[in-house]
């Protein structure tokens, strides 16, 4: 259950006043404000484990950044989310400021949660076409699976990998593929 959502439009101006200290997570999704609970910590473990395994394969191939929430991605006025794991591309790595991401990122991944999953099959989906991020990953611990969206290829359905599959992902079109247990990022 999402804790509270407001109807007032926010500018970055507004949204930058939201305290960041405690354990609340604040997004801007459409104009409105989503506060949710901190994640668990198995959710955590899947962040870290994504942050590690996609991080080790983007660095030795300079590929770009990996980074964990909480980083802020500004897609527009009314428009200001907190992903869990985000991956930018070298030749956008200098739109990565103090802000945060000032860019659509190349793959956004979230991980289900009582609390967002609603939103982050719905909304965020939504948003996330609009804004033409390429590649988004919903990370579903409870099915032990995870959803890719291949948005970039204006994908209707997502291609479903479960516990006990690989997921491929390759970046860069023609670059270097990572694979991926499922099972390894659920552990």
């Amino acid at each position: 259950m999402e804790a509270n959502r407001s109807r007032h439009r926010w500018t970055y101006a507004e949204f930058a006043r939201l305290p960041s200290e405690g354990s609340t997570r604040h997004e801007v999704i459409d104009g409105e404000l989503a506060v949710t609970p901190a994640p668990t910590g198995a959710h955590q473990i899947v962040v870290s484990n994504l942050v590690m395994d996609l991080g080790v394969f983007v660095r030795a191939h300079g590929l770009g950044r990996v980074l964990p929430s909480p980083v802020d991605v500004l897609f527009g006025e009314g428009d200001y989310f907190e992903p869990d794991v985000v991956f930018v591309r070298a030749e956008h790595a200098h739109l990565i400021g103090d802000r945060g991401i000032e860019c659509p990122p190349d793959l956004v991944i979230e991980i289900l949660s009582p609390s967002t999953a609603h939103r982050d099959r719905g909304i965020k989906l939504e948003r996330y076409r609009h804004f033409r991020v390429p590649e988004y990953w919903i990370v579903d611990m409870g099915a032990r699976a995870i959803e890719v969206w291949r948005l970039e290829q204006h994908a209707t359905a997502p291609d479903v990998v479960h516990d006990g599959e690989t997921l491929t992902w390759t970046p860069v079109a023609g670059g270097p593929t990572l694979e991926l247990p499922v099972s390894e990022i659920l552990r």
